[in-house]
């Protein structure tokens, strides 16, 4: 049997297939290259800056939309920061109102220990006649509290009025600056005696009047104290008054008139204290 032969390529051919298959590589890479250059040049100025252009939008909604929600945390922060602001506003003018008023109550306290040995009721101003001054005014005790007419009223640091009608849980005061009031009163360091008169419209200069004031000797001198005097009808003895800003001779050269300068702030009343001993069961 004979024996087949095996088939063998020659070197020199396969050396030729390997020269055709490089230069062939060759050729198409650089078809391929100029094919595609083009297009990237004609990329370059349409397709990517439009690709730019989408994507600075979706950054600019997506920063947007960041800045919307801080906002909206911002708002609300806000929001919680003016409740927190109204609830300390509050608080605060509660505890102001509370000092003020600790104040008063003290300043009542004290006016109480300079007068011991007078009975006294405190009371709050529930009304007033109309006008800048606490001419008349309406108190909340009454006869039930043992109030009763011409009973004398004090606050800050004096006299303040009299009562002039009470009812069984109310009681109408009637101030020293009211048109019709008169106090027989007297200088403290003197004891020289003078009629202390109201006047609505000389209190806006912040004055009451005094007239016929003895001062025989010529002793009395501004900044002198004011206070009720013993012969008054309804007043207690010894009351402070004001303090006297000014002193005139009159024209009987005799007595004097002047100008008074109250204790009592009668422009912001709010408590007073009434003495319940009447002048009438001193006597």
């Amino acid at each position: 049997m004979k024996r087949k032969k095996k088939f063998t390529l020659p070197g020199k051919y396969i050396l030729l297939i390997l020269t055709i298959i490089c230069v062939a590589a060759a050729i198409t890479t650089y078809v391929t290259n100029s094919s595609v250059a083009p297009l990237k040049f004609i990329s370059g100025y349409t397709i990517i800056p439009v690709q730019n252009g989408i994507n600075n939008i979706g950054m600019w909604f997506s920063n947007k939309a960041d800045s919307f929600k801080q906002l909206q945390e911002v708002m609300e922060e806000n929001v919680d920061l003016k409740e927190q602001v109204d609830e300390l506003s509050i608080e605060n003018n509660t505890l102001q109102q509370d000092k003020y008023e600790l104040d008063r109550l003290r300043e009542l306290y004290e006016l109480d220990q300079k007068y011991p040995s007078y009975k006294k009721v405190a009371a709050r101003i529930t009304g007033k006649d109309p006008g800048n001054w606490f001419s008349t005014f309406i108190i909340d005790k009454g006869t039930k509290d043992g109030l009763a007419v011409d009973m004398n009223v004090i606050a800050g640091s004096g006299l303040v009025g009299i009562i002039s009608d009470v009812g069984p849980n109310w009681a109408t005061v009637r101030a020293i600056i009211d048109d019709s009031s008169n106090v027989s009163s007297m200088v403290l360091s003197t004891s020289d005696t003078c009629m202390v008169m109201g006047d609505l419209q000389l209190m806006n200069e912040g004055q009451i009047r005094f007239r016929q004031l003895n001062d025989t000797n010529g002793l009395v001198v501004v900044g002198d104290k004011v206070v009720t005097s013993h012969i008054s009808s309804k007043f207690l003895q010894g009351i402070l008054i004001g303090y006297i800003s000014e002193i005139t001779m009159d024209a009987n050269n005799i007595t004097k008139s002047g100008y008074i300068t109250p204790v009592v702030d009668f422009q912001h009343l709010e408590e007073v204290l009434v003495i319940t001993d009447l002048k009438e069961q001193q006597q």
